[in-house]
């Protein structure tokens, strides 16, 4: 008799979401699978910071970029992406 493991489905993003979004998760940056209104890419948490790294802060626009943490955006710049405030919780993904 033989096992299947249930995997979650993985969204089908365009290639260079997919990379940043791998390379984001492999520096243990707050990201999520999914756009906010369900598009193929993904959110990051601005609500997920600790205390030895603050990776979105709203409240702090004055750090790093609009209060991205430069990790984040060097990332993103690097597959043509850029991340906007959705709401103070959460940054959405997007084509530059």
């Amino acid at each position: 008799m033989s096992r299947r493991l249930k995997r979650k489905k993985e969204i089908q993003m365009k290639s260079n979401y997919r990379k940043a979004y791998n390379k984001l998760k492999s520096i243990n940056a707050p990201v999520v699978e999914g756009g906010w209104n369900g598009e193929d890419t993904f959110r990051i948490s601005g609500e997920n910071n600790e205390d030895s790294m603050i990776w979105a802060d709203y409240w702090n626009q004055s750090f790093g970029d609009f209060g991205v943490n430069p990790k984040i955006s060097n990332v993103l710049n690097q597959y043509g992406l850029f991340a906007e405030w959705i709401n103070a919780g959460v940054l959405g993904v997007y084509d530059a």
